[in-house]
């Protein structure tokens, strides 16, 4: 682990952060940053035990192998805002120029999806992540929304953003925007067909290619040789229409048993070059926007923790709960966060 992030890195982040221990502790706060990293990649495993995987190669040294309410009161004090700045600090694409892939035509590649995680039944929680109530009960464990913005070709994490399920997608992925710039291109599904969220998407510099929802009735402006059109999307929503190309397509999808689906698509991209960026290229493109769902279900499966579907892993109550994100360690997308409740 210290390969990827090593000492001088963390020191940094408690350093920048506020967190390095003031007196000589058993447990400093480097260690302590390592020791909830390792938590995230054996989520299974006891607070003990982790310590144990933690600092096999260390045995002949016969360390002291602290409590697990000394392990959670560490957590405490060194908090969340070191974790934090760890992921911002390492998240990123990681392609290299180039990569099969990751680019399409110059640009690189990213698409954006969305999960839900199970977090504790626990008070300290509930304020905020509330149980899901029907007409009379409360049930099930409450649910934190998790989006996350993936390279494509490679599945690194470039930036995450995670609250309340009651808030939909769009406003966090809203948050992921800080992340784009003119060189991407972003995919998405049809949860992220907002007029105004395309434009914020536009207005960062990056570009866009997006399935539009069934309620989205384009009206033709001009016809373009490929099949597609352009069209402008705005109207009551945004000061400035976006001009937009609409390119739709049918879709024949044979499954294992060999039963055959055909589904009418269409999407909306603001490539509004049909020469340079033909119809059938930017339709076989879209599949790539796959690789963010199965990344989403990676990072709730690897902070399962004991819970049903996919959890967060908690400190104790009242505490600092644990969402673990660590994705491709070999790569530079090692992230990792906490949040505090």
């Amino acid at each position: 682990m210290t390969q990827i992030v090593d000492f001088a890195l963390v020191d940094a982040v408690l350093e920048e952060t506020g967190r390095r221990e003031k007196r000589l502790r058993l447990l400093p706060s480097r260690v302590v940053v390592y020791f909830v990293l390792a938590l995230a990649l054996f989520e299974h495993c006891s607070y003990r035990t982790v310590w144990s995987k933690m600092t096999a190669a260390l045995t002949p040294l016969a360390l002291v192998r602290p409590a697990a309410s000394s392990l959670t009161r560490a957590r405490r004090r060194v908090g969340a805002a070191p974790l934090r700045c760890l992921f911002e600090t390492l998240a990123g694409p990681v392609a290299r120029p180039g990569q099969a892939g990751a680019f399409y035509r110059g640009l690189r590649t990213v698409a954006v999806d969305g999960t839900l995680l199970h977090t504790p039944d626990d008070e300290s929680v509930t304020w905020l992540y509330p149980e899901r109530a029907g007409e009379s009960l409360e049930f099930g464990y409450p649910l934190l929304r998790l989006l996350a913005l993936v390279e494509c070709g490679t599945r690194a994490l470039m930036a995450a953003a995670f609250g309340p399920k009651s808030e939909g997608e769009l406003p966090y992925a809203k948050r992921l925007l800080t992340a784009l710039d003119k060189t991407m291109l972003l995919l998405a599904d049809a949860a992220f067909d907002g007029n105004e969220f395309l434009d914020a998407v536009h207005q960062s510099g990056a570009r866009f290619l997006v399935r539009s929802g069934a309620r989205r009735a384009p009206t033709p402006a001009e016809h373009l040789g490929d099949g597609s059109y352009i069209t402008r999307i705005g109207y009551g929503v945004l000061r400035v229409l976006l001009p937009v190309r609409v390119i739709e397509a049918t879709l024949t999808l044979t499954l294992a048993d060999g039963t055959v689906r055909i589904e009418q698509w269409r999407l909306i991209t603001n490539l509004l070059d049909p020469v340079r960026f033909s119809a059938a290229e930017l339709v076989d493109l879209h599949h790539r926007r796959w690789q963010a769902e199965t990344t989403c279900p990676g990072v709730a499966c690897g902070s399962r923790a004991g819970l049903p579907g996919g959890g967060v892993r908690w400190c104790c109550p009242g505490t600092l709960p644990l969402l673990p994100q660590i994705s491709h360690v070999s790569a530079k997308s090692l992230a990792m966060s906490s949040f505090c409740g």
